[in-house]
């Protein structure tokens, strides 16, 4: 397989890799992600499979915004709305509980997913153009450190995945804060990109 680097705004081979099931690194705020069409089962599979990543580890799916959550969570709570307003499209990442609309793989069987708004304008309009959320881990081995540029991301997977779009260096370059929104009292899960303390400033203290 050639791995092409697309650098140009044209995004149209990379529309049409995602909507036939194949892999595109993807440019983000934070790291580089590994994306494939979220709602294709053997897309994310070969995104485990390429990246060695244990089946037991839930997969992040990129979205355009909050609005479209609402299909891919069962609800979307006053407190998901805050923090998109406030920090989406950004370096935040939130768990919900997921619908039937989200495959098993994604979430490892869980009932629960993670979405994120990507605070990248090549990202964004892939995901505008191909209509589905992107199941989209970094895109690195796994437990080898993140990749920051598309550079990075050939040296992993050049000859292992359809395509890389070149978005320059990531801005953040490094993961997001995931929130878990699934019980009456929020909890961080990840300490990322976005401080504690602008989350505690949008929704309160946790405890």
């Amino acid at each position: 397989m050639k791995t092409v680097v697309l650098k140009s705004d044209d995004l149209s081979y990379a529309v049409d890799v995602i909507k036939r099931g194949g892999l595109v690194a993807v440019p983000t705020d934070t790291v580089y992600g590994l994306a494939g069409n979220g709602l294709n089962e053997d897309a994310v599979a070969r995104i485990y499979e390429v990246k060695g990543r244990p089946r037991v580890k839930p997969i992040i799916l990129l979205i355009s915004d909050i609005g479209v959550a609402q299909t891919f969570c069962e609800t979307v709570p006053e407190s998901a709305q805050r923090l998109a307003e406030a920090f989406w499209p950004g370096a935040l990442s939130i768990v919900l509980r997921k619908s039937g609309a989200v495959p098993e793989i994604v979430t490892a069987g869980g009932s629960t997913v993670g979405i994120r708004s990507p605070n990248h304008p090549k990202t964004l309009e892939l995901l505008r153009l191909t209509g589905v959320p992107l199941a989209a881990p970094s895109a690195n081995i796994t437990d080898m450190p993140s990749p920051k540029n598309a550079e990075d991301v050939l040296d992993y997977f050049d000859g292992k995945i359809d395509c890389v779009i070149d978005g320059g260096e990531c801005s953040v370059g490094f993961e997001s804060t995931i929130v878990d929104l699934t019980a009456d009292r929020y909890a961080i899960l990840r300490h990322g990109a976005l401080p504690d303390g602008e989350i505690i400033r949008v929704l309160g203290e946790a405890d």
